[in-house]
C-alpha cells in the first residue's frame, strides 16, 4: 500500500514537469521567426486579434481571403513600418489590384527585417577591421483571393523567403491559405488561416523548419449606432514551437473617420497589452487614405511601435 502511495506521489510531482516540457520542448528549434511579426498598425493595435477582421491590404499577412472584400473598382497601396527590439527595423509594402475579366483580387507584397551594418571584429582586431557586415530577412509573395458567395471568400499566398548574413544566404518557399465567412448576424465573421506551409530552410550546414501557424477567430459588432460602432474580436492560434495563444481586441469607430483600438495577447513570451489610433481621410476627389499608429508592450524587451499608411484609389 505504501509503495502505491509513494508511486502516486512521485507521478504527481513528475507529470506537471513533463507536461511543461512537452509545451516548450520545441522552442528555438524553428527558423524563419521573422515570419511571425505582425504586419500593420491596425491589426497590431487590436492585440493581434485580426484574422476575422482583415479586409484591407495587410490581409496578405493575416488572412489572404481578406483582400477579396476590397472594392473591385479600386486598388489599394499599403506601407507599413515597425520598430523592433535590438534596434531592428521591420518594413512591409503591399499592393492590391483587380484585373478585368478575371474575378477576384490580386496582390503583390514584400516584408523585411533589417539591421544597421555592424563592424567586423576578429581575435587579433577586437576593435574592428574597418569592414562591415549586415544581416536581414526578406519575404516576397503574390496573393489571389476570391469571393465565392456574398458570405464566403478564400485566398492563397505564395512566398519566397530569403535569409542573409554577411556573404551567406539561403532561400526557401512557403504557402498561406485563408478563408473568411460572414455569419449574417450582428456583423459576425469567422476567419481561418494557415501560414507558412513550406519546406525546411538550410543555413550553412544546419536545417530548420519554418513555423507553420494555424489561426482561427471571430469578430462581431458589439455596439452600433448612426455615428459610431464598436467591434470585438477573438483569435486562437497554434504555433508549432510554443503553447497555444489567445488574442482579444476591439475597435471603436466614430463616423468612419476616427478609430480607437486596444487588445491583449495572452500566453506570449514577449507581447502583452496593445493599443492604437487611426484616421480615415480624403486625399483626392476619388482617393481615400488611412493612417494608423499602434503601440505594443513587449514586456522585458521594451516595446514596438508601428505606423501604417494605406491609399485607396
Amino acid at each position: 500500500m505504501k509503495r502505491h502511495i509513494a508511486t502516486a506521489a512521485l507521478a504527481a510531482l513528475l507529470l506537471p514537469g513533463l507536461a511543461h516540457a512537452d509545451i516548450f520542448e520545441k522552442v528555438g528549434t524553428f527558423g524563419g521567426q521573422f515570419l511571425k511579426i505582425s504586419v500593420g498598425a491596425r491589426g497590431a493595435g487590436m492585440g493581434g486579434a485580426y484574422v476575422a477582421m482583415a479586409d484591407e491590404a495587410t490581409s496578405v499577412f493575416w488572412n489572404a481571403a481578406g483582400i477579396a472584400r476590397l472594392d473591385p473598382d479600386k486598388s489599394q497601396l499599403s506601407l507599413n513600418h515597425a520598430t523592433w527590439p535590438a534596434e531592428l527595423s521591420f518594413e512591409q509594402v503591399g499592393y492590391v489590384f483587380h484585373m478585368k475579366r478575371i474575378p477576384g483580387a490580386f496582390a503583390v507584397h514584400a516584408r523585411a527585417l533589417t539591421m544597421a551594418p555592424m563592424e567586423v571584429t576578429t581575435a587579433f582586431q577586437p576593435t574592428g577591421t574597418g569592414q562591415t557586415f549586415d544581416a536581414g530577412m526578406l519575404a516576397a509573395g503574390v496573393t489571389y483571393a476570391r469571393s465565392f458567395t456574398d458570405k464566403f471568400s478564400a485566398g492563397l499566398t505564395a512566398n519566397m523567403i530569403h535569409t542573409g548574413l554577411a556573404d551567406l544566404s539561403q532561400q526557401t518557399f512557403s504557402v498561406d491559405l485563408g478563408t473568411l465567412y460572414d455569419v449574417g448576424a450582428a456583423g459576425m465573421k469567422i476567419g481561418m488561416a494557415i501560414q507558412n506551409i513550406g519546406s525546411q530552410e538550410k543555413f550553412i550546414d544546419r536545417e530548420a523548419r519554418i513555423p507553420s501557424i494555424f489561426r482561427v477567430g471571430t469578430s462581431a459588432t458589439l455596439l452600433g449606432g448612426a455615428d459610431s460602432r464598436l467591434v470585438g474580436s477573438f483569435e486562437f492560434s497554434h504555433p508549432p514551437d510554443n503553447s497555444e495563444r489567445v488574442n482579444v481586441g476591439a475597435e471603436y469607430s466614430f463616423r468612419k473617420y476616427l478609430f480607437l483600438r486596444g487588445g491583449y495577447a495572452f500566453n506570449y513570451d514577449s507581447e502583452g497589452v496593445a493599443g492604437g489610433v487611426g484616421f480615415h481621410f480624403p486625399v483626392s476627389v476619388a482617393g481615400m487614405a488611412d493612417m494608423d499608429y499602434s503601440y505594443t508592450d513587449m514586456l522585458d524587451l521594451g516595446s514596438s511601435q508601428r505606423l501604417s499608411l494605406r491609399f485607396s484609389f
